[in-house]
């Protein structure tokens, strides 16, 4: 047993020698340097105060302990932002972004405008998983689905990229609901804006969006605004009586509602674009796993009215993976044909 023991410790040493070295390594690497999170839409949205949550603590827990900062570059329904990760940004791991939750969907979707591929970026880990929840102005005499089958809406939303355009326009495919989404908007914060201006009636974001933004809109008899439908893989504990997308649908729709889902688990995190050192990535990886459970961070976000439900960039990596390759070009097509209809 104690040559075994002697036999190891040697190679534990060795270990212990490159890690130092690697952390070392690293520190240099970050010392006095500056990272840049790319926001994919424009100041006020949920991807924009996780951003800036991020920007406050992350930095701490990368060895040199590098300034973290901003850069918000809205378009296209955040799928600007992306494309610019993919193909422009340098691989250094000085720039990272805060991934569209539908990155996946888009890609499938519209292959010849998303300018990127999905797997190819580093996932470095995620603080939240939220459905798309619909929400729809009380004075439109709107209370269920089944009303939206009388009532044409008008919808607002950022582009034809964004879940905030694919949900809905699913939904009225699917269950033969009236009213059309208009794009545009600079995120969900102008979106929102327009639904209560009367611009619009009806807009599909995140409940995290709704709920942090405007939660009196939901609240007393005669509420301002109502949730309707939501599309996730669980129910949102905040919503148990707003009806399931997937639910609703027949069985050969199910997949199709699936494909979609899939954007939920995917949440609010960061992400590298390719080529960035594996030993970098790997580095920051467990810096976000450490700031995910940073009592600070947690305080912060519960201050700024956010969730966190952590996940690692390791089982998001797996998740956008899965997802790609899993989705046949039947439950595709299909997708397209609704989403996409043509006029």
């Amino acid at each position: 047993m104690l040559k075994k023991i002697f036999n190891i410790a040697p190679v534990l040493f060795a270990g212990l020698i490159i890690s130092s070295a690697t952390l070392a390594s690293n520190a240099k690497y970050f010392k006095d340097r500056t990272i840049t999170i790319v926001i994919p839409y424009g100041p006020g949205g949920t991807y924009d105060k996780y951003g800036a949550s991020f920007s406050n603590h992350l930095g701490k827990y990368i060895p040199g302990k590098p300034t973290v900062i901003l850069q918000h570059m809205p378009g296209a329904g955040g799928s600007k932002a992306q494309a610019y990760m993919y193909n422009v940004a340098p691989g250094k791991g000085f720039h990272m972004f805060v991934p569209l939750d539908n990155i996946v969907v888009n890609q499938l979707l519209r292959p010849k405008r998303m300018r990127y591929k999905a797997d190819k970026f580093h996932y470095l880990g995620s603080s939240n998983q939220t459905n798309v929840i619909m929400v729809v102005r009380s004075d439109t005499g709107v209370k269920s689905l089944q009303d939206m089958k009388k009532i044409a809406l008008i919808g607002a939303t950022s582009g034809t990229g964004s879940s905030g355009y694919l949900t809905p326009m699913a939904a009225m495919g699917i269950l033969g609901l009236k009213g059309r989404m208009i794009t545009g908007y600079k995120g969900s914060s102008r979106s929102i804006l327009a639904v209560e201006q009367g611009e619009a009636q009806m807009a599909a974001f995140n409940w995290l969006a709704w709920s942090s933004k405007v939660p009196h809109w939901f609240k007393g008899k005669k509420p301002f605004a109502r949730a309707i439908l939501q599309t996730g893989f669980f129910k949102d504990p905040d919503l148990p009586d707003v009806p399931m997308l997937i639910d609703l649908v027949s069985k050969k729709d199910r997949p199709l509602i699936g494909f979609l889902a899939s954007a939920g688990p995917i949440g609010r995190g960061l992400a590298y674009p390719p080529g960035v050192n594996s030993t970098i990535v790997e580095t920051v990886r467990t810096a976000y796993d450490r700031m995910n459970a940073d009592s600070k961070f947690a305080a912060e976000l519960k201050k700024r009215k956010l969730r966190l439900i952590p996940s690692s960039g390791k089982q998001i990596q797996e998740i956008v993976s899965k997802a790609l390759k899993e989705s046949s070009p039947e439950v595709i097509a299909r997708v397209k044909k609704v989403v996409f209809p043509k006029k």
